[in-house]
C-alpha cells in the first residue's frame, strides 16, 4: 500500500468520537505500512462548496472548448479527483446527524463523483473507474444502528457503500461508534470501535 485517503468530517475536534477512532486506526495503518502516505483531507477547516451551475458543467461537460474554458472552475474537483484516484486505501469518518450524511461530507462526494474520471456510463450501464480500492468507514452514531427498531433509520451506511460501489469501490469495511447519546452505551463506544479497528482485515 503506497497511499492512503482519510477524509474527516466532524467539527468537533478532540472531542469527536469518529476522529478519535480514525487516529486509531492512523496509527495502526502506520505501523502496517511505515512507507505509505497518509493524506488527512479534513472537510471541517477545508469548507468545500456545494456544486453550483457552473462547476457543475466543468465537469460534466464532454465539450473539449468548453471544459478548457472552464478549467478553472474544474480546478478545486480535479484536486480532490486526483487525490481519491492516487489512494489504495479510502478512510471516511464521519457522524451521523439526521440519520444521513454531514452536508460537508455531500459536497465532497458530489466533486469526485464525476463522469469520465471516476464512472462512466457504458452499454446501457455504469462501469465504476475507481476499482481496485479498499474503503473503510469509521461511523459515529449517537443512537444504535446496526440492530434493533432504527436500524432502517440508517440513511449513512447504505448511502456511501452505494456510492462507492457506484464508482467501483466494492471492497468497504465499516466500524461503528455506536450509542454516544444513550448514558449506559458512550463509555464503552469508542474502545469497542478501537477494538474493531485492531480486528479489520487490513
Amino acid at each position: 500500500m503506497k497511499q492512503i485517503l482519510m477524509v474527516e468530517v466532524s467539527p468537533r475536534g478532540k472531542d469527536s468520537a469518529s476522529r478519535s477512532v480514525a487516529d486509531t486506526l492512523a496509527a495502526r495503518l502506520a505501523d502496517l505500512y511505515p512507507s505509505a502516505k497518509l493524506a488527512r483531507r479534513d472537510l471541517t477547516a477545508d469548507h468545500l462548496p456545494h456544486l453550483d451551475d457552473v462547476t457543475l458543467r466543468a465537469i460534466s461537460t464532454k465539450d473539449a472548448a468548453e471544459a478548457e474554458r472552464l478549467k478553472a472552475a474544474a480546478r478545486l474537483s480535479d484536486q480532490l479527483t486526483d487525490e481519491l484516484l492516487q489512494a489504495d486505501l479510502l478512510v471516511i469518518a464521519t457522524p451521523m446527524w439526521n440519520f444521513g450524511i454531514p452536508s460537508a461530507l455531500k459536497a465532497w462526494i458530489d466533486l469526485v463523483v464525476r463522469p469520465g474520471r471516476t464512472f462512466r456510463y457504458a452499454d446501457g450501464g455504469v462501469l465504476g473507474l475507481a476499482k481496485g480500492k479498499k474503503a473503510i468507514l469509521v461511523l459515529a452514531s449517537g443512537g444504535v444502528f446496526t440492530e434493533g427498531p432504527w436500524r432502517p433509520w440508517d440513511f449513512v451506511e447504505p448511502y456511501l457503500r452505494q456510492i462507492l460501489a457506484f464508482i467501483g469501490i466494492v471492497d468497504v469495511q465499516t466500524v461503528r461508534v455506536e450509542g454516544m447519546n444513550i448514558p449506559l452505551l458512550a463509555a464503552d463506544a469508542v474502545p469497542k470501535a478501537n477494538k474493531a479497528v485492531l480486528e479489520l482485515a487490513l
